[in-house]
């Protein structure tokens, strides 16, 4: 029931929410690469298994099957670039979060970017091939920040270690049914042990991600298809339609009927 991009898209952080802060709030994961281009404003985002600040001039690669969430100011400004998977561009495969402090090289991204964007608004022939060869400057200005001494990323604790391993395993299994105690038996650890280490990294509970990622789930597949509510809920690993339903109230204070109209 996953919906990746086919085609490399630009668009603005609203447009990346489509209205709805829950689509940017909630711990989830995408099919697809995000490269992320913060211009304005502050705010906190959920990566790789770590909750960091973020402002103006950060950029953020969100690998697909990457969970994040991005919790940022009214007035923040930003653009996405959507990068379909699969694609031969040389990515990074790991999260990464960069601040850029040269103006030179922030212009030169903000460059790139728009230059895209208007390719993508065009109908040109060729268009296609286009856009794959602006995501490609857009994939080498990348790999140069990262080669940058400034960029290596920081050493991780061992409750960072685990908290990744995490998310990790949890973009592959919120479908699964798996309760907690679940997820510690996988990774060796107590349940008390990897919500301590959980918490100490992101700044919420194991359990608080996985009801965040079930949640976000079930609300797109609410609002974005006509699956029956009883087969959203077998895919999410539901015991029954019933319980379902109650979960949906209690997290969004909506039955998944009215969730659904609202995509009317």
């Amino acid at each position: 029931m996953l919906s990746g991009v086919t085609d490399i898209h630009i668009r603005s952080l609203n447009q990346l929410a489509q209205g709805q802060d829950w689509r940017l709030l909630l711990a989830h994961d995408v099919p697809h690469h995000l490269l992320l281009w913060i211009t304005r404003g502050q705010g906190r985002v959920l990566l790789d298994g770590m909750r960091r600040g973020i402002g103006a001039h950060n950029v953020l690669f969100v690998p697909a099957g990457s969970l994040f969430a991005l919790d940022l100011g009214r007035q923040s400004i930003g653009q996405a670039v959507l990068i379909p998977a699969g694609t031969p561009l040389r990515l990074p495969e790991i999260p990464r979060h960069l601040r850029i402090r040269d103006v030179h090289v922030q212009s030169e991204l903000t460059g790139l970017i728009e230059a895209a964007m208007r390719e993508s608004q065009s109908t040109r022939a060729l268009r296609g091939d286009a856009l794959e060869a602006h995501a490609a400057l857009l994939s080498v200005w990348l790999r140069r920040q990262i080669m940058q001494d400034e960029h290596v990323p920081e050493r991780r604790n061992a409750a960072g270690r685990l908290s990744k391993r995490f998310c990790d395993l949890l973009s592959a299994r919120y479908g699964s049914g798996d309760v907690m105690a679940d997820y510690a038996a996988a990774l060796d650890v107590t349940p008390t042990h990897l919500t301590r280490a959980v918490k100490a990294a992101t700044g919420k509970t194991a359990s608080d991600l996985l009801t965040e990622r079930v949640v976000y789930e079930a609300r797109r597949l609410l609002e974005e298809t006509k699956e029956p509510a009883q087969n959203i809920a077998r895919f999410l690993g539901f015991g029954s339609a019933a319980y379902f339903t109650r979960f949906i109230q209690q997290h969004t204070g909506q039955t998944p009927s009215k969730l659904r109209g609202h995509a009317g």
